[in-house]
């Protein structure tokens, strides 16, 4: 069951901030209704060609599906039915179209006054931008974070998505904190949060630097003040050092590289605020050096001498990790249809315990199945 076994919740969403949210949920034991269209479902669904794609897997594991054509009078009752013993409605819809559809702010407190509507948008409810389109680049240039990793001279985006996850993950707390709300005082809650705030209070230290000290953040403000480093060793394999505030890992990488006479009595590198201020001198001094041995040597090295460092894996050298395979974050599961799939575990641990993984359903699979005491389509 796990710690919210009792909760039922409605998601109306595509792609990752909404869906991600909702499986946050499932994944601790809600009981997750996904709401697709009947064009198809949710367009993740086919991202890589077929109806079971990896970015759908990714974010729709431990969850149930049913179509329902919400622009009909049909479709429109048949989720008031649903709504009326939920606990939780999520949905990623721009801005007026819950309203356009017939679901206002009045409508749901009469179907149940005890709901939590959550509603992300990408820009907020209102506002110049309200009404624009909104996906993860959107948010990350927007929010200032792309900027922090862009190379100007040669334009490029990369990396994962960050602004439409951390929006789920905002999403997931304000959930649970409305529950709380709901359970204190009775009443319904809504929750509006939207990607663009999400991705800048991601990135609170940019701001905080810019506004306290007037210094504007670039792709090597961070990893110069918190002194973060990438070499690459003599086996071509790269390593990332972590050295953060504390003196002594500043000292134990001198030490693990026995280099306390030569670059540890660089008059640039005196002091941390020395080090901040020649980063790229340093990580350049370093480079030579770090290039004379293979990682694995590296890594020994710095285990004696407690060197906050970790190689750089590949996707699939995570999965392989050792500390990654103790920890069980990945598990198998089985689909009758689609057969099996490997998903992440929910790093939550409660009392020791943490979810399994359910595969993601197929497309209006759970026709006919009930939610709670009523059926679900």
């Amino acid at each position: 069951m796990g710690p919210l076994g009792n909760l039922k919740v409605v998601e109306i969403g595509t792609m990752v901030t909404a869906p991600l949210a909702a499986m946050l949920l499932a994944q601790l034991g809600a009981d997750v209704i996904k709401i697709e269209n009947p064009a198809g479902g949710d367009p993740f669904r086919r991202s890589a060609g077929d109806a079971y794609s990896p970015n759908f897997i990714a974010y729709n594991q431990n969850k149930r599906s049913i179509q329902l054509d919400l622009a009909s009078a049909e479709g429109k009752a048949k989720l008031l039915e649903l709504l009326a013993t939920a606990d939780v409605l999520i949905e990623n819809f721009r801005p007026g179209v819950v309203d356009r559809l017939g679901f206002t702010a009045d409508v749901l407190k009469a179907a149940n006054p005890r709901l939590v509507h959550c509603s992300i948008t990408g820009f907020g409810a209102d506002g110049p931008y309200a009404n624009r389109p909104a996906y993860d680049t959107v948010g990350i240039a927007l929010s200032g974070i792309l900027h922090m990793y862009l190379d100007r001279d040669n334009p490029q985006v990369h990396g994962p998505t960050l602004a439409d996850n951390v929006t789920g993950l905002y999403a997931f707390g304000g959930i649970l904190a409305a529950l709380h709300a709901v359970r204190e005082t009775g009443a319904g809650q809504r929750v509006e949060l939207n990607m663009l705030e999400s991705a800048i209070a991601f990135v609170p230290d940019a701001f905080a630097y810019s506004t306290r000290l007037d210094q504007q953040y670039g792709p090597l403000s961070r990893v110069a003040s918190s002194q973060c480093f990438v070499w690459r060793c003599a086996d071509g394999a790269i390593i990332a050092i972590h050295l953060s505030v504390p003196e002594k890992f500043w000292l134990a990488l001198l030490d693990a590289t026995d280099t306390r006479q030569s670059i540890g009595a660089d008059p640039r590198f005196a002091t941390a605020r020395d080090r901040i201020r020649n980063y790229s001198a340093l990580a350049e001094a370093f480079a030579p050096l770090m290039a004379q041995r293979p990682r694995a040597e590296w890594e020994e090295a710095f285990t004696r001498h407690d060197v906050p460092f970790a190689p750089v894996h590949s996707v699939a050298e995570v999965i392989a990790d050792p500390q990654v395979r103790h920890l069980g974050t990945f598990a198998a599961a089985h689909h009758p249809q689609e057969g099996d799939i490997v998903g992440i575990r929910n790093p939550l641990r409660i009392n020791g315990a943490r979810s399994d993984v359910v595969a993601p359903p197929v497309l209006d699979q759970h026709r006919g199945a009930r939610f709670g005491s009523d059926p679900i389509g």
